[in-house]
């Protein structure tokens, strides 16, 4: 049995200059509830939902009814706003930053587990339309199609209300990634490093304390002393990474 609420051939189609026109099939009252719901928890508002709807479109819910009409085209197209956005508020925000530096920041901050992660807390796999054999596969739950959704979202919301809009949607959640991202690469070591330089004129000294565990999933804990005191021991899944977690360690406590 066809489930009612997914049963209209939604569809929409765009004039060669781009503007929205309107939709083939309009949609039915329960699925516009859906997305209206869906766009006031967001924040913003569209002035035409049919896009809205067409950016929640996964292309196996309209191959199972024969149309055409699916969220690609604007995933391609979010794809390309969601970089001028990024960019722009990496130029604007780190100033002290070269364009490698941004470059690194920028592909983790839009990474696919990033905006499949944004998708889900923006519930956007509870709205998404999809074909009932990709869904039987888990669908709903893949990365890849809710970091897709998320482009072709925010294509939609260019498209119907224009830069300034999308530019302030994304902003609201990039502004906070990008300072995780930084947050989670920053060198704990070269801080500590310079801390000790310039308080104590010494170095910091890593001890590996010891390891554990099989070869293929080893642990090591380290200490860090500084100035004579201790911090520690940290670990990590090489002695690297629990250098750096020692260093953390120390830095939180000097400062």
């Amino acid at each position: 049995m066809r489930n009612k609420k997914h049963d209209p051939p939604y569809e929409n189609t765009f004039c060669e200059s781009g503007s929205i026109s309107t939709s083939i099939y309009p949609l039915d009252s329960e699925r516009e509830k859906v997305l209206l719901s869906f766009q006031k928890n967001l924040g913003v508002k569209f002035k035409n939902i049919n896009v809205l709807n067409t950016a929640l479109i996964h292309k196996s819910f309209a191959h199972e009814r024969g149309t055409s009409v699916n969220n690609e085209r604007l995933e391609f197209l979010g794809d390309a706003v969601l970089d001028v956005v990024t960019a722009t508020l990496l130029y604007k925000n780190l100033a002290d930053r070269n364009e490698g530096q941004m470059t690194k920041i920028k592909a983790t901050a839009v990474s696919e587990e990033t905006l499949a992660d944004k998708a889900r807390e923006m519930q956007i796999d509870g709205v998404l339309l999809m074909g009932k054999g990709e869904e039987q596969t888990g669908g709903r739950k893949k990365n890849a199609i809710l970091a897709d959704a998320l482009e072709a979202l925010i294509a939609a919301l260019y498209l119907d209300s224009g830069y300034k809009s999308v530019f302030k949607f994304v902003s609201d959640f990039m502004e906070k990634e990008i300072v995780r991202v930084m947050s989670n690469s920053r060198d704990y070591k070269s801080s500590l490093q310079e801390i000790c330089q310039h308080r104590f004129k010494t170095y910091p000294i890593y001890h590996l304390i010891k390891y554990s565990g099989p070869e293929h999933e080893r642990y090591f804990f380290v200490e860090v002393t500084v100035n004579g005191e201790s911090f520690g021991p940290a670990v990590g899944k090489n002695k690297k990474a629990a250098e750096q977690e020692a260093a953390k360690m120390a830095l939180s406590a000097l400062s």
